[in-house]
């Protein structure tokens, strides 16, 4: 604790118990009303802290660097409207279930409403997204104020984490001036060994994660469905933990049930068991062939993207589903499934797969026909086709190397990297933003994931993502991080050409109000922050890219790729259909 003066001192104890939670990164956003904790977080010896200009970018910076640690990030900010634009990130931290500890600073009370500069409502600012909101308070560096500070931090941490669903938490600073740390002798009457140092390198308040192991009922209970069922089905939607992939293997072959695996599940790609990994599921569901319809579904994670998937799964009425999420939450859009299992989604896979098995191997083997017809189509679809959005991501699954780190917006590039990234042997990573959906911050993101994760990283994102986040290039002239940055620049929304507004309204009234080519430059956006571009002109190409920070266009048509998925779409659903005698 830095007793320099009151300001200083409450600060340095508050940041001082975070380092001790368990907080080793911050993100902050300059400002003259952050002064102490700003210079408290730079001095704290255990937190490594980016300085981020634009406070929009700050928050997502900050998320992806939670959501590939797992572990809190605080975010800092000054008063006013620098707030106000952390909101986005709060909001997606809050659907995803990650882990922010964001910090605004604020005028004290007495500036409030009056007509003071820089000054807005920041009380409980972020609403219900936020898992907790605390107005700190102004408090003396006596033993009542420090205690206070240095206990609300070791909450903020506990909270951030997880009790039992991880999201933001929202903590309002207001400091009254002087805000630097110029001495004022008799400021901090603190005489408390334990207001004063806290419990010497432990944090002042430890808490216990809560326990989500799973018990001997639930196995039993859980077993004796799988044992019951002739058809399972488990299907792996985003999840962040790698360690979640080898156990739901294990109980997937224990069980004889397929996985339908979206990249972002960790289980497409990796080094445990794939052969019942199922990557061309969308066809599948497409087809709907009675003869793959489950009788009982597992699912882990969130429910995949596949629209296609989304609708079967919720026509299957006959079909028990079974959801294992053991923060809390309720991913549930079918609205069918006949429990939520709160248990560990790894100590239970395992604990399933040593009571299950050997099974019958025909019921999978008849989803591993129908998805090696569905992958043999789109290859055959895309072998003859030029440069697309399809074929690019084709490329890239096959071009990931072991370490590296994808992230990946919302809108296409998420779902053609479902349907098109067919799985390897590599140790790769997935992220998203795919709580709100939304595509803005969503370089920021990668980059804060980057840094954190220190894996070489792609992101993956449209012209539209570029152009909302384009003050993100400028970070990675500032950190060390090895980043491609994938542009899909097909000139606006992508898409929008799936949707019926397509065809149903005029060209022009669409190109206006849907397709909204924002004319931006990919190779002059790199140039800007002096970063090295490349425009493709074949698929093959990715395969040699180098690693380092560099920016990748990839030109594309909107309509003709809209066109070209749909011709992918309808030769795969055939070939199942062929393949499994419908």
């Amino acid at each position: 604790m830095d007793p320099a003066n009151r300001n200083i001192a409450l600060a340095s104890a508050f940041v001082e118990e975070l380092g001790r939670c368990g907080v080793s990164r911050a993100v902050l956003s300059p400002g003259s009303r952050s002064t102490p904790l700003a210079l408290a977080l730079w001095r704290e010896p255990e937190i490594e802290v980016t300085v981020v200009i634009d406070e929009r970018s700050a928050g997502f910076f900050a998320l992806g660097a939670a959501q590939a640690s797992g572990s809190p990030v605080a975010a800092l900010c000054t008063s006013g409207t620098a707030a106000a634009n952390l909101h986005p990130a709060v909001c997606e931290a809050d659907e995803s279930g990650i882990s922010l500890i964001v910090l605004t600073a604020d005028r004290p009370p007495e500036l409030r409403g009056v007509g003071a500069g820089q000054t807005i409502d920041q009380l409980k600012l972020y609403g219900a997204a936020a898992r907790w909101f605390c107005e700190v308070g102004n408090h003396d560096a006596d033993d009542i104020g420090l205690l206070h500070y240095r206990s609300v931090a070791c909450r903020a941490y506990a909270i951030a984490r997880g009790e039992p669903r991880p999201g933001p938490v929202h903590l309002n600073l207001p400091w009254r001036e002087p805000l630097g740390d110029a001495p004022a002798p008799g400021e901090v009457t603190a005489s408390s060994p334990l207001a004063l140092e806290g419990r010497d390198g432990r944090p002042l308040t430890a808490v216990t994660t809560m326990a989500a192991a799973p018990g001997g009922f639930v196995l039993s209970e859980l077993a004796g469905h799988l044992e019951n069922a002739q058809r399972p089905l488990i299907i792996a939607g985003r999840q962040p933990d790698p360690a979640l992939a080898a156990p739901l293997a294990r109980l997937a072959q224990a069980a004889g049930a397929p996985i339908l695996a979206e990249p972002t599940s960790q289980l497409r790609f990796g080094s445990h068991e794939r052969s019942g990994v199922i990557a061309a599921y969308d066809p599948i569901a497409r087809a709907a062939p009675a003869q793959l319809e489950p009788d009982l579904i597992f699912r882990f994670g969130e429910m995949p993207t596949s629209k296609a998937l989304r609708g079967w799964v919720a026509s299957l009425e006959g079909a028990p589903q079974l959801v294992i999420d053991a923060t809390g939450g309720w991913n549930e859009p079918t609205r069918r499934a006949a429990a939520m299992v709160r248990a560990d989604p790894v100590e239970l896979a395992g604990a399933l797969a040593d009571r299950l098995g050997p099974a019958d191997a025909h019921w999978a083997a008849a989803w591993t026909r129908a998805a090696q017809a569905a992958t043999e189509a789109i290859d055959a679809k895309l072998a003859s086709q030029e440069l697309s959005e399809p074929a690019v991501h084709r490329a890239l699954g096959a071009a990931y190397r072991d370490g590296d780190l994808v992230y990946t917006a919302s809108s296409m590039p998420i779902r053609d990297q479902e349907a098109f990234a067919a799985g390897s042997p590599a140790d790769v990573r997935f992220l998203a933003n795919r709580g709100a959906n939304g595509i803005d911050g969503l370089i920021s993101s990668g980059i804060g994931a980057a840094l954190a994760s220190e894996r070489p990283t792609w992101i993956l994102t449209g012209d539209l993502g570029l152009f909302h986040d384009l003050n993100a290039l400028g970070l990675l002239t500032q950190i060390r991080a090895s980043v491609r940055l994938v542009v899909f620049d097909n000139a606006g929304g992508g898409i929008f050409e799936a949707l019926p507004q397509a065809t149903e309204i005029a060209r022009e009234e669409f190109e206006a109000l849907f397709g909204t080519p924002s004319g931006l430059d990919v190779q002059r956006a790199a140039a800007l922050w002096g970063l090295a571009h490349r425009r493709l002109v074949a698929p093959e190409e990715i395969g040699g890219l180098a690693e380092g920070p560099q920016v990748i266009a990839v030109p594309a048509d909107r309509a003709r790729d809209t066109a070209l998925r749909a011709a992918i779409a309808a030769d795969a659903a055939e070939a199942v259909s062929r393949a499994v005698g419908g």
